[in-house]
């Protein structure tokens, strides 16, 4: 149920970056999510469908990149990715190790269409 205020904070960002624009239609956007981020990409998508109607957003195309999860180890210095949920690091078996990817979501970047003014057709 987190999906609703974090897909409701994407599209105020999203509106309020396209009106600085003078957009007349957001068309796509590109958010990142790590893999142990919480974010159900069917369940931004579904409140995104009911929340952007009416708006210059609606019908805009969200785009999910995915982040693999990286840890780097504190013991012997080696940055990897684990291949199952043992996080432990494949080169000492240590398990004093730091995330250093995996948690992010946020908007990467939105495409718009502008209306084009009299005064920019000539």
């Amino acid at each position: 149920m987190h999906e609703l205020p974090v897909t409701e904070n994407i599209l105020e960002i999203s509106l309020r970056h396209a009106q600085e624009q003078q957009a007349s239609c957001i068309t796509d956007i590109h958010l990142v999510v790590g893999e142990l981020s919480s974010i159900v990409d069917d369940s931004v998508q579904f409140y995104w469908d009911l929340i952007s109607e009416g708006t210059i957003a609606q019908g805009a195309h969200l785009h999910f990149t995915r982040l693999p999860i990286t840890l780097h180890c504190l013991n012997c210095d080696h940055h990897y990715s684990p291949q199952n949920e043992d996080f432990a690091c494949p080169q000492c078996s240590s398990e004093r190790v730091e995330l250093e990817q995996g948690e992010e979501f946020y908007l990467d970047s939105i495409e718009i269409e502008r209306e084009t003014t009299h005064d920019e057709a000539r």
